[in-house]
Formats: structure tokens, sequence, C-alpha cells
């Protein structure tokens, strides 16, 4: 049975002092919670000071980004070894922003999984089709590719290390709105995939989705067979519906 995770992604939200307080109201709100994995990933700044206030909670925390290579001339980058060193357990990698605005590829994803796992991160990694190639019927085409280039080339062991968020671009600020069927239909084609690429590693994972989870549907998502929790924007930002969404019911 793979346990749920529900993981916050902060993007370019909160100085230290607020996600300092956001975080002391939380991790009173979900102290009792022991059967769902629970992540924030702030902005890098604030990743020391909740790594702080988090330790010896049931608060993981991660980062947004990293960089594959250890150490070198490589401005605004930040290496895996420092995530760690700063307090992170997982990252977040191959986001649609990213790939939209930074021109991350599945090349550079599969880079960032690598330096991840060598380094004991645990890689968030995220795929998902625009709104142009969910009408042109081409998304299957798009998550695969994202998938086998994303997350070739991993022994067993690491394999069974990853997280998969899947992010349907098209459902983000379009008013358009990927239903749980939908959801899930595309998360069990993604466990298919990865099922061909290291067998059995493929059970074991968790699939998150990414799309716009709020309390108000997160049951009903969370009810299908190949959904394991969430990768959540705004509805993150906040103790009272970060904790709804930890504590949903199926």
């Amino acid at each position: 049975m793979r346990k749920p995770l529900m993981a916050g992604n902060w993007k370019m939200n909160k100085t230290i002092p607020e996600a300092v307080a956001m975080v002391k109201d939380l991790k009173e709100r979900i102290a009792d919670v022991k059967d769902v994995d629970v992540l924030i990933c702030p902005t890098f700044t604030a990743i020391s000071a909740l790594a702080m206030e988090t330790k010896g909670t049931n608060i993981n925390i991660g980062a947004q980004d990293i960089f594959w290579e250890a150490k070198g001339a490589f401005t605004g980058e930040i290496a895996p070894n420092m995530l760690v060193d700063a307090g992170c357990k997982y990252v977040i990698i191959g986001h649609s922003e990213r790939r939209q605005y930074f021109g991350e590829t599945n090349e550079t994803v599969n880079k960032k999984v690598k330096a991840a796992l060598a380094n004991g991160l645990i890689p968030v990694v995220c795929v998902g089709e625009t709104l142009q190639e969910r009408e042109a019927n081409t998304y299957f085409k798009v998550i695969e590719s994202q998938v086998r280039e994303g997350l070739k080339d991993l022994s067993k062991e690491e394999a069974q290390k990853i997280v998969i968020a899947y992010e349907p671009v098209w459902a983000i600020g379009t008013g358009k709105t990927a239903t749980p069927d939908q959801a899930q239909e595309i998360h069990a084609f993604i466990r298919k995939v990865y099922s061909e690429m290291y067998c059995c590693a493929a059970d074991e994972i968790r699939i998150l989705y990414g799309g716009s989870v709020k309390p108000e549907n997160v049951s009903e998502l969370m009810k299908k067979e190949d959904i394991d929790g969430g990768l959540v924007g705004g509805a993150s930002l906040k103790a009272d519906s970060f904790e709804a969404l930890v504590k949903f019911s199926k």
C-alpha cells in the first residue's frame, strides 16, 4: 500500500518570517497525522529556517529546483549537497513553469534526477501536457516521452525512490478542469509506462496529481486507484486549507 504524499509547492511566495509563521501554525494543526507524508517546498531563502522549525515533526522540507553539478561557475544555481546541507529531503524537478519559462528539457530533468538521487534527495519529477497538446490529442505521446527520457538509466534501487507528479498544464489558468477520471487515466498510463521501464518499481512509486488540488476536490481525486497524493500550489499557502488537504477523507 502506497502511503499518500501531500506536497506544497510555494513557488515564489513568502518571506522567511511569513514562511516560519505559517509552518508554526501548520505543525500544530497536523501533529497527529501519521498516515500521510507531508512536504513543503518553499523558496530557497526559507529552506534552512523551515528545516529548523520542522525538526522532529511530521513535516518534510524540499526545494523547488536543483542543478546537476556539485560546484562551479554556475551563477544563480544551487548544488545538490547545498540543498541537503540546508535541510532538504525532497526536490521538485521539471515543473511545468521551469519548462515553460526557463528552458527545462527532458534531458536536463534526467541530469537533475540523477544528481538528486546521488545526494540522497527524493526527486518529485513533474510531467504533463499543454492545452495545445491536449487538444491535438498528442498528450499520451508527450507524457510518455517525458517519463522515458526524464527518468531513463536509473538503477533498480533508484527507480523505487522516485515520485512523479502529473500536472495537466491545460487545466491551469484556462478555465478548464481535469476531472478525477481524466487524472486517473493519465496516472494509470504513467504507471504503465514506468512498469515497462522498471517493472515492479511502478507499483511502489507514488504518483501525485498537480492540477489545482483544493479541499473541495481532494477526496474525489484520492479515491482513484493510481492517485497517491497532490502537488499543491495556492491551497498550500494557508495553514487551514493545507490542513484540510493533509486530512482528506476517502
